[in-house]
């Protein structure tokens, strides 16, 4: 079993590593496409302020509250070894499919759909948590929501600050912002993400603690993980390390496809997007940080007028983020029953 735990803890990593590969976009897609930074150096700043996150979350938080909540989706008695390796699976490869689409979809849903999935395979739905998975599930709607209706708040704001503004002057001046804005959001997305999957590596050092008690890798309380320190920083360094390789095909879709972003409506919409994600990490509700971003988007374009938002890509997009937890749950089983045929 010690050979499983240590092919989780892999996998765990490779997926938070696919993870901000996945969601480099959401940080730099506006910087990108207003063109304040380029590509490479806009992931460079990214993966930065993700990693900062970590230094946040432990000496200025104090804990990691995102990461117990993911980790107690799942109730204590039924979390196993294979149920753990099942989920993984089925989050990377919903990940990895949605990357290659150019879908910026949620790595936290399809996380725990995949968690929760191979539980209810195992042993019905009575393994679930099902108050917790309701509650992180609207936020598939709340999150996007809270961006957006934030999103138009910062952009009226602006707008009225600065309308007697020479149009040359203030561009130059929410181009400069932008850098402060898209850290601010990169932080969120480090605090946020990182510890989604630390959850998972609590749940699996608390399942491998099950089966051999006397063991120094075992966690006896699963609520404990921030007390082993080699989780957080192997988790926050992965997710910076894979923003570094951030996906340009999301990259598009956030930063053009939506709607056109001008370095004003970047700002506004990385501002509530940040905003978005620190009032959830003080909930301690894992969210996705595509939803929330992609809702700000939205706010600050509307502002403009409705058309400027292309509905028809951002009604595909939530077909897409209402699917991710059902679709990653079967394919979670699936590959439970799968595992157990050889365990």
């Amino acid at each position: 079993m010690l050979i499983l735990l240590i092919v989780i803890i892999f996998l765990c990593i490779v997926f938070d590593f696919i993870n901000g590969f996945h969601d480099a976009a959401n940080s730099i897609a506006t910087i990108v496409s207003t063109k304040v930074l380029t590509p490479f150096q806009a992931v460079l700043w990214a993966a930065f302020f993700n990693f900062v996150a970590f230094f946040i979350a432990k000496y200025v938080i104090g804990e990691f509250g995102i990461a117990n909540t993911v980790s107690k989706s799942v109730i204590a008695e039924f979390i196993t070894l294979p149920i753990i390796l099942a989920g993984i699976c089925s989050a990377i490869c919903w990940n990895l499919l949605t990357w290659w689409f150019g879908i910026p979809s949620s790595s936290s849903h399809t996380l725990i759909g995949g968690f929760a999935g191979a539980a209810i395979a195992a042993a019905g739905f009575g393994a679930i948590k099902l108050d917790v998975i309701v509650k992180i599930a609207s936020f598939i709607i709340l999150a996007p929501l809270i961006g957006m209706v934030i999103s138009l708040i910062i952009t009226t704001l602006i707008l009225n600050i600065f309308k007697k503004a020479k149009p040359n002057k203030a561009e130059k001046w929410f181009k400069k912002l932008q850098l402060v804005s898209s850290a601010l959001f990169s932080i969120g997305h480090g605090l946020n993400d990182s510890q989604k999957v630390m959850g998972i590596i609590a749940a699996a050092l608390f399942a491998y603690y099950k089966i051999d008690p006397t063991s120094a890798l075992g966690l006896h309380d699963i609520g404990d993980i921030k007390n082993v320190t080699w989780v957080p920083v192997v988790c926050f360094t992965a997710i910076a390390l894979g923003t570094m390789f951030g996906g340009w095909r999301i990259v598009r879709t956030m930063g053009t496809k939506i709607t056109k972003v001008t370095p004003l409506e970047g700002v506004a919409a990385e501002t509530a997007g940040a905003i978005t994600l620190y009032i959830t990490e003080w909930l301690k509700i894992p969210v996705s940080t595509t939803h929330t971003i992609t809702g700000a988007i939205i706010g600050s374009g509307a502002i403009k007028r409705l058309s400027a938002v292309r509905w028809g890509i951002t009604i595909n997009l939530m077909w897409a983020w209402i699917l991710t937890i059902p679709v990653s749950g079967l394919l979670a089983a699936l590959f439970y029953y799968i595992i157990r045929l050889f365990m």
